[in-house]
């Protein structure tokens, strides 16, 4: 509109130099020109002087619209935004919408149902995770909405709220085995005007929500560290420039005490979670009163003499490269983790309550990523964990797992992924039953298993981003297991419904998007 204002007024002005010019006394022809010339010149000044003037009117207009549309409260799209209303106190509010999801089908050689997933292993019952890609047979959702306002005083208010889903059933219609459920729904402050000094930046929160510092390995669907709760905190309590710290006290439930008490055993878990450049340190002290009272579930197979853990400790020492190991190109993280007692489950900070009060673990864990060449990008990741006296006095369980994923850029849209996943587990459970039956004891086992997957992909952009989104796969998986561990227990994966070692072949297609 504004492009065909400024050529009216320059093609008015240039009809305007013409008729003078023909009135003007004679002269030589490229004077005329020089002096056309230079009449053009000033008339197009005076037009893009004039659709400035009307650019800025309109700009006024849009904001006093604006304005007046958000003190009569006009509900904004639930949308990620592009524009920030301002109100007439001089903040500013908008919503964002996320969402993570993956889906697919996964079939056996011969078009039939068969087993997947990261935890499929025995190994999974204590954190064991494998290689994903190719091994996942649900439909996995979670939609995020936030709203986030930044006062006239600097202060920055948001709320957040997630909705997530899991199912394994192929069905359009799912709702009666529907899993629906809010994972997060708190409330934050930051950059309080009162505050100062260490807590000049900070950011306070409460309400339901995962710790805004976890850690994952991607490949295998497994978290280096997971707190999450309902509670409260504070993020970024900076001490000087390069040591800041979090600290929170989070709740979780372990549940009824009793058959005919439905009261709910509270763990308590308070945490700092402390950073000094790439180094973290983040301790965690856990009690969750009267635990060791609880009589179902898994407490009935303690043994005499033995008492469920109300207390314990976590321990996470962590280093955070941005680069591959210091080898080249990259990132690379690592973490060495310790739990005693509620604290030995050392993934899921405090959400095993049948562990006992003598359960050691540790883990090690890292992995990275880094560029080839030639189109060509690996992520290892290593993860090992030793755990005894877990649920069991003696018991004893110890796995170590590997993965590679490989990515070859064919063309700008169109990938090559490959995975490989091996799995050495030692499991001597000394015949602990998660429920307390004697038929669901678990069976001591060793072994190894094995997972290679090639996947054609398309992908928007950025084939070497291991993290870029969305993701369209089409796969096939190879798996294969040591025969021992067919016998691990009757509820597993292993060695039920004709799924047994001796190697498996599963195909399928899926999809994987976050934004």
């Amino acid at each position: 509109m504004h492009h065909h204002k400024k050529r009216t007024v320059i093609t008015a002005i240039f009809i305007g130099s013409v008729s003078l010019y023909a009135q003007a006394d004679p002269m030589s022809v490229e004077a005329r020109l020089t002096a056309l010339e230079q009449r053009l010149h000033w008339a197009e000044r005076r037009a893009s002087m004039a659709e400035q003037r009307a650019d800025a009117a309109e700009r006024k207009t849009q904001q006093l619209v604006t304005q007046q549309g958000v003190n009569s409260a006009v509900t904004a799209p639930v949308a990620e935004s592009t524009a920030t209303p301002v109100n007439q106190s001089g903040s500013t509010r908008h919503f964002e919408f996320h969402g993570y999801a993956r889906s697919g089908l996964l079939m056996n050689h011969s078009g039939s149902s068969t087993k997947g997933g990261p935890y499929m292993t025995p190994a999974g019952d204590t954190g064991g995770a494998v290689g994903r890609l190719g091994n996942e047979p649900d439909t996995y959702v979670e939609l995020t909405l936030e709203h986030k306002q930044t006062l006239d005083n600097g202060v920055t208010a948001g709320f957040k709220a997630m909705f997530a889903d899991g199912q394994k059933t192929y069905n359009d219609w799912t709702a009666d085995s529907s899993d629906v459920n809010i994972r997060q729904v708190y409330a934050e402050l930051g950059n309080l005007s009162t505050f100062d000094g260490a807590l000049k930046d900070s950011t306070w929160w409460a309400g339901k929500r995962f710790d805004r510092d976890n850690v994952d390995i991607h490949w295998i669907d497994s978290d280096i560290v997971f707190l999450a709760g309902t509670g409260g905190g504070v993020y970024d309590v900076k001490w000087n420039d390069v040591f800041r710290s979090n600290f929170s006290l989070y709740g979780r439930d372990f549940g009824p005490m009793n058959e005919q008490n439905n009261n709910t055993i509270q763990n308590h878990i308070l945490t700092a979670n402390n950073f000094i450049g790439p180094l973290q340190l983040m301790i965690s002290g856990l009690r969750a009163k009267d635990n060791d009272n609880r009589k179902t579930g898994h407490g009935e197979a303690t043994p005499e003499g033995a008492s469920k853990a109300h207390s314990g400790s976590h321990i996470l020492l962590g280093w955070h490269n941005d680069s591959f190991y210091g080898l080249g190109e990259g990132s690379a993280r690592t973490a060495l983790l310790y739990g005693h007692g509620l604290g030995a489950e050392v993934k899921g900070i405090g959400s095993d309550g049948a562990l006992l009060s003598e359960a050691n673990t540790w883990r090690l864990a890292t992995y990275g990523i880094t560029p080839l060449g030639r189109g060509w990008y690996i992520a290892p990741s290593v993860m090992a964990q030793s755990s005894k006296d877990r649920y069991m006095k003696g018991d004893s369980y110890k796995w170590l797992t590997l993965n590679t994923r490989l990515i070859k850029e064919v063309t700008q849209n169109v990938a090559l992924a490959f995975e490989g996943s091996y799995q050495y587990m030692d499991l001597q459970p000394q015949g602990y039953s998660p429920d307390g039956k004697a038929e669901n004891k678990r069976q001591a086992v060793k072994g190894d298993f094995y997972k290679l997957t090639f996947a054609p992909t398309l992908k928007a952009e950025k084939i070497g981003d291991f993290f870029s989104r969305p993701e369209l796969r089409i796969f096939a998986t190879w798996i294969d297991w040591s025969s021992k561990l067919d016998h691990y227990s009757t509820s597993g994966s292993l060695g039920h419904d004709g799924f047994t070692s001796g190697g498996e072949w599963n195909f399928g297609v899926q999809m994987e998007t976050w934004f």
